[in-house]
């Protein structure tokens, strides 16, 4: 029997799928940790710490040469780690008290925008995909979408 050849973008629609049903189960584990430990802020250094000795095993697999390269990138780049700590960090501590659900569809409100101007004015390098009447149609149906699985 033939291998079936899964096509590359729907192995990076799995990855990313998989990605965002692990966003709020991170959101609720690490507020279930933070309520018990009794504070966010150690459950996201806990977090970060098993995360970079996560990928620290995925470099000693895969290799650190590019590891050199980092001192000279530009320093705006490292805003990334400043966004995904205040994202654990505000997600840990506001969860429990807002609702898992409720944290989550503001955050999904906020990458639709983002995602939607980064994309539009290709900014960071990201690839150029304008907004278009039809793209403005999707994200608006995606944002009411949303808005509806908040609906009691």
């Amino acid at each position: 029997m033939g291998r079936v050849q899964m096509s590359e973008t729907a192995r990076y629609t799995i990855v990313m799928l998989l990605a965002g049903i692990g966003v709020p189960l991170l959101a609720t584990l690490n507020a279930s940790l933070g309520a018990r430990i009794g504070s966010p802020f150690v459950a996201g250094t806990v977090l970060f710490a098993v995360a970079f000795l996560s990928a620290v095993a995925v470099n000693a697999i895969t290799g650190f040469d590019a590891l050199a390269r980092v001192p000279e990138q530009p320093g705006h780049l490292f805003l990334a780690g400043v966004l995904v700590a205040f994202y654990v960090l505000s997600i840990t501590l506001i969860a429990p008290r807002f609702g898992v659900g409720n944290a989550i569809f503001c955050v999904l409100l906020g990458q639709l925008v983002s995602a939607a101007v980064i994309d539009h004015f290709a900014l960071f390098g990201a690839r150029l995909y304008p907004m278009t009447l039809i793209r403005a149609a999707g994200l608006t149906l995606m944002t009411l979408g949303v808005l509806l699985t908040q609906r009691g």
